[in-house]
């Protein structure tokens, strides 16, 4: 299969699906009916031209039929009085007028059986374009509610066009919301974590807060300080009391009498 015949085929089922698609079966049964009636139109509009040319013909033989009268009066008064050339030619021209009544006759005759072809056909045809309106709108009405029916049962099941489209914004709002709610939680574990300050806390607030931290932090400082100090004071004072221990009993002898106790200088931090 060739390029051009794919395209071919691809354009055709593309075009027939779009048809398809597009296609109303009630606009379908309304064109037929209107063919049907413009058609019926015309059968009308040729059984009134037929009844018009037959009357015409009838008005014809008429006349024909008066004229054959009069000449034959003529010819009976020419006769009356003698003047048989008169009679003759009188005679002469009702022959050809009956001829012509003749002709019209056998014309008229085909005109009214045409006539009673077409009264019949235009019968017909009526009642079947009657019959095809009548069946054309109960389609139509059949159509119209199993539409109503199949849009009804598409809503409540949530199928339909436009449900699908409210049932996808509320998954879009649902997604949203849920990512929210999870930013929003994280933000608040960062900030309870001390990761990210609380950018709310505006102001004079701020300050206070960060002096009342540093005001702890030095108290604990020096909390911290005065132990470390009171400790080392206390191991001072043991280790003087231990080294004069040590010199009043070495020997069992007291110390020389020109020899000066130098005095064991106390911290001034143990004096204060």
């Amino acid at each position: 299969m060739g390029v051009w015949q794919r395209m071919t085929m691809i354009f055709r089922s593309k075009a027939n699906k779009a048809l398809d698609r597009a296609e109303d079966p009630r606009e379908m049964l309304d064109y037929s009916y209107q063919r049907q009636t413009e058609l019926l139109s015309k059968v009308r509009r040729g059984v009134a031209d037929v009844a018009t040319s037959r009357k015409r013909v009838e008005l014809q033989i008429n006349q024909l039929e008066q004229q054959s009268t009069k000449l034959q009066g003529q010819a009976e008064k020419a006769i009356g009085v003698d003047r048989e050339d008169l009679a003759r030619e009188a005679l002469t021209r009702k022959s050809a007028v009956t001829n012509q009544i003749s002709d019209l006759k056998v014309q008229l005759n085909q005109l009214q059986g045409e006539e009673e072809k077409l009264t019949l056909a235009q019968q017909r045809l009526s009642a079947k374009v009657e019959a095809f309106r009548t069946r054309k709108e109960t389609i139509k009405a059949t159509y119209t509610a199993a539409e109503a029916q199949t849009r009804i049962n598409e809503a409540v099941a949530g199928i339909g066009e436009e449900m699908g489209d409210v049932g996808l914004a509320i998954q879009r709002a649902e997604d949203k919301t849920a990512q929210m709610q999870a930013r929003a939680g994280a933000v608040d574990e960062l900030i309870a974590s001390g990761a990210l300050d609380d950018m709310t806390q505006i102001g004079g607030h701020d300050d206070i807060s960060r002096e009342l931290e540093a005001m702890s932090s030095q108290s604990d400082v020096e909390s911290e300080l005065a132990r470390l100090k009171s400790a080392a004071h206390g191991g001072a004072i043991e280790g003087s009391s231990s080294a004069g221990a040590l010199g009043a009993g070495s020997g069992g002898q007291p110390m020389q009498a020109g020899t000066e106790e130098t005095p064991v200088q106390q911290p001034e931090e143990g004096r204060a």
